[in-house]
């Protein structure tokens, strides 16, 4: 009987494919996370899985069959960890954004931003609003407004530096 064909469920071909295939596996899933417990958990977990599917694995397909495995197994693990993270730093922002002091600095700096916009002469305030609140274009404005374009930009650029002026004295 020529390898090819053998059975993967027969005990002592899946001792080989493991005898020969299970060291470079190691390695293949150990450079692409560098922890050595991880990969060793990987290549255990394509292991298991190889005999638990062995009747659907043919022998000439065994060794592709592993290194597929330990590829998706260590994608999920990453995926996982990446939602893990996320789910942390959504949590810490969620935590300082919510504190007391955090939520009175905010209402501060928007009182503080209110009485800045009603304070800018009126015809910056005017392009002002219309920009950030509206969400015009300058060339709508333009139209709006009855001036061009290089004057909305020019009003745009007066009030945003006065803005900042006004917020940074407060």
């Amino acid at each position: 009987m020529d390898n090819e064909n053998q059975s993967v469920c027969e005990e002592k071909t899946y001792e080989m494919i493991f005898n020969i295939h299970s060291e470079s596996l190691y390695n293949f899933i150990y450079y692409k996370c560098g922890d050595q417990n991880q990969a060793e958990d990987i290549v255990q977990e394509a292991y298991i899985k190889l005999w638990n599917n062995c009747s659907k694995v043919l022998f000439k397909k065994a060794k592709s069959y592993l290194y597929t495995v330990s590829r998706n197994l260590f994608l999920n693990e990453v995926a996982h960890q990446k939602i893990v993270l996320d789910h942390q730093s959504k949590q810490i922002k969620q935590n300082n954004i919510e504190t007391p002091e955090f939520l009175l600095e905010e209402q501060q700096f928007m009182e503080k931003l209110k009485r800045a916009i009603a304070n800018l002469p009126e015809k910056q305030r005017e392009v002002f609003l219309l920009s950030r609140i509206d969400k015009k274009k300058y060339s709508e404005i333009s139209e709006i407004v009855g001036i061009s374009i290089k004057a909305v930009e020019k009003r745009m650029s007066q009030a945003l530096e006065l803005l900042r002026k006004q917020i940074v004295e407060i």
